[in-house]
């Protein structure tokens, strides 16, 4: 589609590939980071029991007010004995629950220190989107230093056929991944159902010479999902997660996990993190082969125009 005797006008998906590569420029990394990545930093013990991670799971969602709490008012929040609390304070490396609390204060106080200004919260449409908007600013945090995505947006790039796994709530996620991903790669393959299906996807994907699964579980979380991981993994795939969650027994089976946070202030979850970090898991992917990227949306475009795939604005 062009211009008439003037240069062909890029698709706004061609645009932003030549113009917004996050390999082209990288900033130095910013030092703030988010108190669920410093959390998350802390809590990393391979080893941790799943009331352990109950407990972890719990003060990064809860830090603001978890940091203040006595160890009975913790230990009851989770429904864990305060024994549970003690060991668990040991296991990511404290003398004891005093010890521990004192570092999640300092991480709290930190947060409230270089937070907004109280504000009137409004109704609670208002407040949902207020949740989001801190997701998002923990999302940008986590991000500030790219290379991971761009390592596995290159490892994603690479793997032929890449299978797209979402079940249930997640379907419409990996869905959303697996329609962008086919414009700028050659084999796509979308799972979205478990059992025995996602098995045999699985399998035939492996077979057919891929190497990478990018799976998506958010809340709440399916049994199938982890069986569906536990596949792959066994059929020597290998897994980037998209989650909630960075602990838990998603978390421990993938080889690299981003966990974002999800609103979860209204009836069903809203997914305004995840979304953008599907969207920096395509634009890693297209920077891993920017000349394919470029001939794949060429070709794209210029079906769409012939058979008339879009209105013109």
């Amino acid at each position: 589609m062009g211009d008439e005797g003037g240069a062909p006008v890029p698709s706004p998906q061609q645009a932003r590939a030549q113009a917004s590569a996050i390999t082209s420029g990288k900033a130095a990394p910013e030092t703030e980071v988010s108190p669920s990545s410093q959390l998350r930093t802390l809590f990393d013990r391979p080893r941790l029991s799943p009331g352990q991670r109950r407990i972890a799971q719990y003060l990064i969602e809860h830090i603001t007010e978890a940091a203040f709490l006595s160890i009975t008012d913790l230990a009851d929040r989770v429904g864990v004995s305060q024994p549970s609390v003690t060991r668990f304070a040991s296991a990511v490396g404290f003398s004891g629950y005093p010890a521990l609390r004192e570092k999640l204060q300092s991480i709290a106080l930190g947060t409230l220190a270089g937070g907004p200004a109280e504000e009137i919260r409004g109704n609670e449409l208002q407040a949902a989107v207020d949740a989001e908007i801190e997701n998002l600013e923990n999302l940008r945090r986590d991000l500030a230093d790219p290379n991971l995505v761009i390592d596995i947006g290159r490892q994603l790039s690479s793997s032929t056929p890449l299978t797209v796994l979402g079940l249930r709530i997640s379907v419409s996620l990996a869905e959303y991944f697996a329609y962008a991903a086919r414009r700028i790669h050659p084999d796509v393959r979308l799972v979205t159902r478990g059992g025995s299906v996602a098995y045999d996807a699985l399998l035939q994907s492996r077979e057919a010479g891929g190497t990478w699964v990018l799976a998506f579980s958010m809340p709440r979380h399916a049994q199938e999902t982890l069986t569906a991981v536990r596949v792959a993994r066994g059929a020597g795939l290998k897994v980037a997660l998209i989650t909630d969650l960075a602990l838990g027994p998603l978390a421990d089976e993938a080889d690299a996990a981003f966990a974002t946070g999800t609103g979860s202030r209204l009836v069903f979850d809203s997914y305004a993190a995840p979304g953008v970090m599907c969207s920096a898991l395509l634009q890693a992917m297209t920077d891993a082969d920017p000349e394919r990227t470029q001939a794949r949306l060429e070709e794209y475009e210029q079906v769409a125009d012939q058979h008339h795939f879009f209105l013109r604005d």
